[in-house]
């Protein structure tokens, strides 16, 4: 029982990590984005490729916030990186939602697909680097 409780703690928190660096950069994005920002996408590849390559980083800066894994089972170390980018996205998906609701103007971020490109490399790095 105790190692169910432990895995769930530590998918959680694997969860928690990637979901709070991504919400930073997005404030972060549309901040320094909303005097330029088009209704227009132009390269779609190009900013999936931009958003996966600042995930890798963002992967990197959290090992220094947190070097171990959360998941201390070695049966399920690599389960975050198939539940981390799915919840990454899926929160994302609903903030776009929301934010379009409010009649806001969207990020690329805001969308499930690209909630998950980012998150992907941040759990990779994870997955690959922590003990």
């Amino acid at each position: 029982m105790e190692i169910i409780g432990e895995l769930i703690l530590g998918l959680i928190t694997e969860i928690i990590i990637p979901l709070i660096f991504e919400l930073v950069f997005e404030a972060l994005a549309r901040s320094l984005a909303e005097p330029f920002m088009t209704r227009e996408y132009r390269n779609a590849a190009l900013a999936g490729i931009g958003y996966f390559l600042i995930g890798l980083i963002v992967g990197g800066f959290s090992l220094l916030v947190a070097p171990q894994s959360f998941v201390r089972s070695e049966t399920f170390h690599g389960i975050s990186l198939v539940i981390t980018p799915l919840v990454c996205g899926l929160v994302m998906a609903l903030i776009g939602r929301w934010r379009l609701r409010q009649g806001k103007t969207l990020l690329r971020l805001d969308t499930f697909v690209y909630g998950f490109i980012f998150a992907f490399p941040v759990a990779l790095v994870r997955f690959l680097y922590t003990t």
